[in-house]
């Protein structure tokens, strides 16, 4: 039942503009095509009184308001409001029933007008007013046999009956009809508290997950900590001992400063992991940056006998940070390179793809990655490096979503592997022709 003054939430608006419109549509058919029947069969239904045509024309008028009224989207509705709305369509339509039977004719469809209401009683109100509802059409449909009788005296028994009939169907309508949408209402109910339920399950899960994920994280950083710690430690307890030589000390020295850039070196990859710098994007060439990056990691690939090759469209723009997009790929290269045999390649390449995001990728010949590692490669500390700090590929990905894009392994095959790194809406001129190459060995 529609009742109290606060105003209904957001969904109770959206199906009480649907009703409306509905029930408003149907009104303004029903009192047309009544109007128009009486014209065309007015031999059957009698002359067409004035009093009764000024009547139609304005509830007509009454829904046709009501209508436009909602298709404006009001910022406000009432509850109030939609009781007042509801209880003055009915008492338009009824007025309406009570003045065709002045017409004074045996046989009339005008009762018709009376459904229309029960049906929205049946769907805005509790049971008690849809019942007066259904009562008022029976009573007018009543009303209206004793009204022609009483001005054309005869036999009336049969007309009863058919008045009792229709007032039956009247009461099954209204009943069955707010027994079902009650129904409806009540599995929305259940529907809607599930997924709160749902929702709140899913928070939980995601609180623990959160937990868990801070409790491997810890482990993992206590993991990598301890062992440069372990090794500064020793070393600097066996450079007191007495009886080392000074060549020894020097070497355990030298041990401990390895230990502590690690530890260092660990720190900051740890810190860029877990605390980002904002994204400076501007409008950049994907070429520049490939050519950059190959560039910078050419003496490192000439030392492991390794070519590197750029392959990508010399118009290919993307709005980016561009120095994190470098770092980003400056890591993907390395670990190309190492994962690259002697005289193998490395081929840096960019592409606008068909959903209009670029891709700019980095292709090696060596063996895939196994697959029980595929599911850590970008978890931070997971590393199969003997001296990896397992960040690289975390902050990669980090930087990738920060963009609003992703990094991922598109190819894990043998002899062709291939990690992605995905920038979306690029800037990009009408066509892409020239392709800029380089080639370094």
């Amino acid at each position: 039942m529609i009742t109290g003054v606060n105003e209904p939430p957001d969904s109770a608006i959206t199906s009480f503009r649907q009703q409306a419109s509905v029930f408003s549509i149907l009104n303004l058919f029903v009192i047309a095509a009544l109007l128009f029947l009486h014209v065309l069969l007015t031999p059957y239904w009698g002359r067409l009184s004035p009093l009764l045509l000024a009547a139609l024309g304005a509830g007509f008028f009454f829904h046709a308001v009501v209508f436009m009224w909602i298709q404006a989207r009001p910022a406000q509705i009432t509850r109030p409001l939609v009781v007042t709305l509801t209880f003055a369509s009915i008492a338009v339509n009824s007025i309406l029933t009570f003045l065709a039977a002045a017409t004074n004719h045996e046989d009339s469809q005008y009762f018709a007008l009376m459904i229309i209401p029960i049906l929205e009683a049946a769907f805005r109100l509790s049971l008690f007013p849809t019942l007066i509802v259904v009562a008022v059409a029976d009573a007018l449909n009543f009303y209206w046999v004793w009204e022609y009788y009483r001005v054309h005296p005869g036999q009336q028994f049969n007309e009863y009956i058919e008045a009792g009939t229709v007032s039956i169907i009247f009461t099954l309508v209204g009943v069955i009809v707010w027994l079902l949408v009650r129904r409806l209402k009540q599995k929305e109910l259940s529907l809607a508290r599930n997924a709160d339920e749902l929702a709140r399950a899913r928070k939980h899960l995601l609180e623990e997950e959160k937990l868990a994920a801070v409790g491997r994280l810890s482990s993992a950083i206590a993991h990598e900590i301890r062992n440069p710690v372990a090794m500064i430690s020793s070393s600097l307890s066996m450079v007191d001992e007495s009886g080392i030589t000074q060549v020894e000390r020097k070497e355990m020295l030298d041990i401990a400063t390895k230990e502590a850039k690690r530890l260092e070196k660990l720190t900051a990859d740890f810190l860029e992991y877990a605390r980002p710098q904002p994204l400076e994007s501007t409008d950049n060439s994907a070429a520049d940056t490939l050519l950059y990056v190959a560039s910078a990691c050419k003496a490192y690939a000439s030392d492991a006998g390794v070519r590197l090759n750029v392959d990508v469209p010399q118009d290919l723009n993307v709005r980016m940070d561009a120095g994190k997009v470098q770092q980003a790929l400056l890591n993907l290269v390395k670990n190309a390179i190492e994962a690259s045999d002697s005289e193998q390649t490395v081929t840096l390449r960019g592409v606008l793809t068909d959903k209009g995001s670029v891709w700019l990728e980095v292709h090696n010949a060596g063996p895939p990655i196994h697959k029980e590692a595929l599911r850590q490669i970008f978890e931070p500390f997971f590393t199969t490096k003997e001296r990896g700090t397992g960040l690289g590929l975390a902050i990669a990905r980090n930087i990738a979503r920060a963009h609003g894009g992703d990094l991922f392994l598109r190819v894990n095959e043998p002899g062709r592997v291939c990690f992605t790194l995905e920038l979306p809406a690029p800037i990009q001129p009408k066509q892409l022709t020239q392709e800029r190459t380089w080639v370094a060995s």
